[in-house]
This record gives structure tokens, C-alpha cells and sequence, in this order.
């Protein structure tokens, strides 16, 4: 499986982004899906993970950060509200296919005060 991240960029602090992931081949609801992000000189923290059963999110992230997915285009979104500086990092998304995990290329979100 193949995952192809988009929508990263630049923003100003309290604005939004939208990032996209695009699998290239079905995945199905029960499949998790999920985004990481990794700020310089930090290790890679899980932002938010969907499956069939719900959702689940980082504290630092709740109330402005919304997971969601098509699967009818294998696709898994992060809409990003309210930025902060401390959201910069390379934003990676994943897929658990019965028990592999594939990674995403990551997209680079810098937010500026």
C-alpha cells in the first residue's frame, strides 16, 4: 500500500489547513487510519487515529483538530483549526492492514506567530 500526504504549507497562528492522505488501494473501514507528526529534535507522536469503532486524539490537539475518512476514495483527512507554533512539524499519515503498517511520505505544516 501506498500513501501519497498533501495540503501541508504555511499559515499564520489561528489558521486552518486541511491534509489529505490517498491510499492506493482500498482500505476498508476496520482498517485504522491514522496521523503522526514530527517536530524537530522530537520522536513522532501520534495527532489522531480513526477506525470503525471512533476516533481518538491527542490532547494538544482536541477541539481543533478533526480526523475523518472516505472510503469510498481510500482516503484519510486532518482538518486542522486554531494553529499554534507548537504544531509545526512533518505530518505523516499511516494505514494498519491487518497488522502492517504503511507510511505516508509526511507534509511539512509550519505555522507562524
Amino acid at each position: 500500500v501506498q500513501l501519497q500526504a498533501s495540503g501541508g504549507g504555511t499559515v499564520q497562528a489561528g489558521g486552518s489547513l486541511r491534509l489529505s492522505c490517498a491510499a492506493s488501494r482500498r482500505i476498508f473501514s476496520t482498517n485504522a487510519m491514522g496521523w503522526y507528526r514530527q517536530a524537530p529534535g522530537s520522536q513522532r507522536e501520534l495527532v489522531a487515529s480513526i477506525t470503525s469503532i471512533g476516533t481518538n486524539y491527542a490532547d494538544s490537539v482536541k477541539g481543533r483538530f478533526t480526523i475523518s475518512r472516505d472510503n469510498a476514495k481510500n482516503t484519510v483527512y486532518l482538518q486542522m483549526n486554531n494553529l499554534e507554533p507548537e504544531d509545526t512539524a512533518v505530518y505523516y499519515c499511516n494505514v494498519n492492514v491487518w497488522g502492517q503498517i504503511y507510511w505516508g511520505q509526511g507534509t511539512l505544516v509550519t505555522v507562524s506567530s
